[in-house]
Order: structure tokens, then sequence, then C-alpha cells
């Protein structure tokens, strides 16, 4: 895979293009079945949800989810990262393949493990990945 440099992710939405309240439930039931699909733990899937606090994570995690209090900066992450495991699944036709890509040293990410790199916690670093498999997936 060729080495992309990480973008910037503009995260500004117009008003028709907001995470509606549905779709923003649909991406956090989505969410926890990839958490046990990439063998996260809940402090992991806490970073990626830009560490909301554990009781606010482990409601969510039963499944109850008080939706139009879910922030913008949640909403954007759990849209990313749904970006990411699409790419991953048009990338690799068997999923185990895509979650142990996650793990695997990347040069792209300075020989670090793409998993690493969304660990790191920040909207910018969930984006550098999704750019990297964009461009994967399209071929530039």
């Amino acid at each position: 895979m060729a080495t992309v440099a990480p973008a910037l992710h503009d995260t500004r939405r117009s008003p028709t293009t907001a995470i509606s309240d549905a779709e923003t439930g649909a991406l956090l039931r989505a969410f926890f079945n990839l958490m046990r699909r990439w063998a996260l733990n809940d402090r992991q899937g806490r970073i990626l949800l830009g560490e909301p606090a554990a009781r606010t994570y482990a409601r969510w995690k039963a499944g109850q989810v008080e939706l139009p209090r879910i922030s913008r900066d949640t909403r954007e992450r759990l849209s990313i990262l749904m970006g990411i495991h699409k790419s991953l699944r048009y990338l690799f036709p068997d999923p185990s393949r895509g979650y142990h890509w996650l793990r695997k040293p990347n040069q792209a990410f300075g020989g670090q493990p793409a998993l690493h790199r969304l660990l790191a916690g920040s909207i910018p670093d969930l984006a550098a990945v999704r750019a990297y498999l964009d461009a994967q997936r399209s071929g530039w």
C-alpha cells in the first residue's frame, strides 16, 4: 500500500448533511459490534469516541442512549470509524484480514499499526487512517 500524507478532516457540516438521531443510534449499535470484531476493550472504545465518561459509555453500550445529547464530535467520530470499516471491507473481502491489518505495522503510520494511530484519539488521527484507506481503495 502506498504512503499517503495524513489529511486534515473537514469537520464542518451543513445542516442538511448533519448526522440524524436515527443515524446516530444505528452508528452506535454498529460501533459496539465493530469493537467486538476489532477485539478492543472498553478503554480503547472510549478513546475512539472522544473519551466520554465511563458511565456514559456503559449506558451507550447497554443501549441506553439519549440521542439528542450525543455531541457533534461523537457523531463525527462514529461516521469516520464506519468509513474505516467500510474501506477495510472493500479492500479485504475476508473480514478477518481487515481486522488483522489494523494491528499490523504500516510504514504509512511511521511503522506503527493503524490501530496505534486511531488510539491517539483525535479526529485528525481517525481521519488520517480513513484518508489512507480511501486512497488505497480509489487507487490515487
